[in-house]
């Protein structure tokens, strides 16, 4: 039985306020939509958190154009961390999330519409994608992209998650996690340069070798419909320095905490990551219940992690429950389902019950 990798299930954002945060993600990329919110204590995160179960405030949001969703996560027990350093492009780590567009003039000029000011111009990557930086009021950058992988259109100029860029040290030691176990097989640009379509961000004019990946077969499962395509981007500075942007912090410090792919059948895929040799650096199984889920307050599943060669965290989740409508006991159970199929789409639009409308 093989892994199956269905898509990036979420990206995990590090706030001081979660409905601030998310407030201003509603209104720059739509993400207006409830999966689950709670408050608890994040116990098994321990290598990452200084040894100590530490209290949060999480909340899943995603945008019902299709995508992945934004994991807003804030402490409650702490003062969450700045880097000590400005971040530039090419820093260890996940330096920008991607949201993907229809159209990028037409995001563009909604971001500005809305009081939000882009960092420089639309430009064309190297892959032919429009595509533009923004940078959100605490100080994470995203890059809006134009994508044809869509679940619906609500007249909404952007989607959810599409990938990220993420700095990394060695990008071929680095392709054993993103292209082999996370299955981006498809290189669609390799090169070295200063690139024109970087030079608004910081750090960006520098030379430095840059691949864009995606997959080449349309991913499975349950979710990937409303998930949906997505591309990694990987960024090595040729001759200067990178600093590790979590470099002497907490998972759940401020910044992307964690990249999160949605999967099935998770024992091989941890056969497949020790093998490689990116063992779990944690494992949700030790506190499954008598179904074999772990509790996440209204979902349930079973989560893991790896680290890159970085030390950038990749997150597993198999997910076993998707809650829709608490109050009346309505979920959407997963465990039983063919691994391989996908929701009906009716059953994915009931997700969309779950609109915020105000926080």
């Amino acid at each position: 039985m093989e892994k199956i990798i269905c898509g990036i299930q979420q990206i995990g954002i590090g706030v001081a306020n979660n409905y601030k945060a998310w407030n201003w993600y509603i209104k720059a990329f739509g993400v207006d939509v409830r999966v689950f919110e709670d408050d608890t204590v994040a116990e098994l995160m321990l290598p990452y958190t200084g040894g100590q179960p530490q209290k949060r405030h999480a909340s899943l949001a995603i945008n019902m154009q299709g995508g992945g969703g934004f994991e807003i996560w804030q402490y409650s027990g702490r003062t969450p961390l700045a880097p000590s350093f400005d971040v530039t492009l090419g820093d260890l780590g996940i330096f920008a999330a991607k949201i993907k567009c229809f159209d990028a003039t037409k995001a563009y000029h909604h971001l500005k519409s809305q009081g939000i000011e882009p960092l420089g111009d639309v430009h064309s990557g190297p892959d032919g994608k429009l595509h533009f930086f923004v940078k959100d009021p605490f100080g994470n950058h995203f890059q809006v992209i134009e994508s044809n992988s869509w679940f619906n259109n609500l007249d909404k100029p952007t989607g959810g998650t599409y990938g990220a860029v993420i700095g990394v040290s060695d990008i071929d030691k680095s392709l054993v996690v993103y292209q082999k176990i996370l299955g981006y097989d498809k290189i669609v640009f390799d090169g070295v340069d200063s690139f024109n379509d970087l030079k608004d961000l910081p750090g960006g004019t520098r030379q430095m070798r840059r691949v864009v990946l995606t997959h080449s077969s349309p991913r499975k499962g349950a979710l990937s419909e409303l998930i949906g395509d997505s591309q990694i981007e990987l960024v090595q500075l040729v001759d200067d320095k990178a600093n590790k942007i979590f470099e002497n912090r907490f998972w759940g410090d401020l910044g992307f905490i964690h990249l999160c792919f949605d999967v099935k059948h998770m024992n091989a895929l941890e056969k497949e990551c020790n093998e490689a040799g990116f063992p779990f650096t944690v494992n949700s199984n030790v506190k499954h219940n008598a179904n074999g889920s772990f509790d996440m307050g209204e979902a349930a599943g079973h989560f893991t992690y790896i680290e890159d060669p970085d030390g950038t965290l990749i997150e597993f989740v198999e997910t076993h429950k998707i809650p829709i409508m608490k109050k009346l006991g309505l979920f959407i159970n997963l465990d039983k389902r063919d691994p391989e199929k996908r929701l009906p789409r009716w059953m994915l639009k009931l997700l969309g019950l779950k609109k915020v409308k105000g926080l």
